[in-house]
């Protein structure tokens, strides 16, 4: 069944009679920081910790740590390019020179913003903002 109206206020009169709100509907939900970091953790378990180890030390001079990592928090935006595209080169984190490679990493815009969530606020990193799937969607 097709409801045809005459104007767009007899529209809005009618859905605000029915109990829906407008402002539900242009309303996003909030960002859940606690709920990203959990499942962060879940990524970092299955996609980073061969090489950044368990509580994100890494391996020194082969795989940069994780864990207090000055280069790391430094820099939101190369967080999020480095896991997107990957890294190749020297890189100096906590002042230890690294050079190796690190290939792009397949996830979704959710999965890295989750995954860097939960290393920012793991292990004696304190992120400051959160990362959120509009961020990692717009680095692509």
């Amino acid at each position: 069944m097709k409801i045809k109206f005459r104007s767009t206020h007899v529209a809005i009169a009618m859905i605000a009679a029915s109990g829906f709100s407008l402002a539900a509907f242009q309303q996003k939900p909030k960002f859940d920081l606690k709920a990203s970091i959990a499942r962060g953790k879940e990524v970092y378990t299955t996609q980073c910790i061969t090489c950044h180890m368990e509580q994100g030390e890494g391996l020194e001079g082969v795989y940069p740590p994780l864990a207090k990592s000055d280069y790391m928090m430094a820099d939101k935006k190369r967080s999020i390019q480095q896991i997107v595209h990957g890294v190749s080169g020297e890189i100096k984190v906590n002042g230890v020179t690294y050079s190796g490679d690190m290939p792009a990493v397949e996830l979704t815009d959710e999965q890295v913003s989750d995954v860097l969530n939960y290393v920012r606020n793991s292990w004696g990193n304190k992120g400051s903002d959160a990362v959120k799937p509009e961020e990692v969607k717009a680095a692509r």
